[in-house]
């Protein structure tokens, strides 16, 4: 089962915990468990995310002027190579 789907029913049992009957220290236990289960489990959806974000985005409108700086540099080298 998926962290996702674990969250959801998580946060559906809570919704619904104070109608099931419980007993006032047990719906608190319960409550408490649950609320620390979707902490840790966010958190660890969040870490995972973030590993994924790490990429570095390279813009395709800022590529052609990195080509122009480097052509031009190289230009400028056999240029004064040459003399």
């Amino acid at each position: 089962m998926s962290r996702l789907k674990i969250i959801l029913i998580l946060g559906i049992f809570v919704s619904i915990l104070p109608y099931l009957g419980f007993p006032l220290t047990s719906k608190n236990i319960l409550i408490s468990l649950s609320g620390l289960a979707i902490i840790y489990l966010s958190y660890i959806l969040y870490e995972e995310n973030k590993e994924e974000s790490k990429e570095e985005v390279t813009f395709d409108n800022f590529s052609e002027n990195h080509d122009f700086v480097e052509s031009n540099v190289v230009n400028n080298q056999e240029i004064s190579q040459s003399e």
